[in-house]
């Protein structure tokens, strides 16, 4: 196939190949919350997750916040923690934290990943979280980073 790298039975991939290969991609992550959104960052090499802040502000301020840290990182996507309850049914907060993955993607235009992230503040309380928002932010971008493996 022309501009494929070829492989033979005694050749090595170079480093430009494995990586045009399997490219890089980084990703804001969100917690959605009515007073507060937590965000985190991470990327495919590493597979993790860095909780970075919690925007708290609201309306046009809260997307304001949220471009400027979009210019910043300059991620290829963005993920957003959708809210179940225990078995598995939507709530009010599913169709809002739907609605703001559907607003980041109309006013950033950058593709919007949903993760269930049931539990995900749970957990991070339990490991000592001091900002809960910005873990859980975390914890939802590593789920998704794991579901492309």
């Amino acid at each position: 196939m022309p501009g494929m790298p070829e492989f033979g039975p005694n050749s090595q991939p170079s480093p430009a190949a494995v990586v045009s290969a399997h490219r890089l991609r980084t990703y804001l992550a969100f917690d959605f919350g009515l007073k507060r959104v937590g965000v985190a960052s991470g990327n495919t090499l590493t597979g993790t997750a860095q909780p970075l802040c919690t925007v708290a502000a609201t309306g046009d301020a809260r997307f304001a916040a949220i471009a400027r840290l979009v210019d910043e990182w300059r991620p290829d996507a963005l993920v957003v923690g959708v809210p179940f309850h225990p078995d598995g049914a939507e709530h009010e907060n599913t169709l809002r934290a739907r609605r703001f993955a559907h607003q980041l993607h109309g006013r950033l235009r950058l593709d919007v990943h949903e993760v269930d992230e049931r539990y995900t503040t749970t957990e991070a309380k339990a490991d000592g979280a001091r900002d809960l928002d910005a873990a859980s932010a975390a914890l939802i971008l590593e789920q998704y980073l794991r579901s492309l493996s």
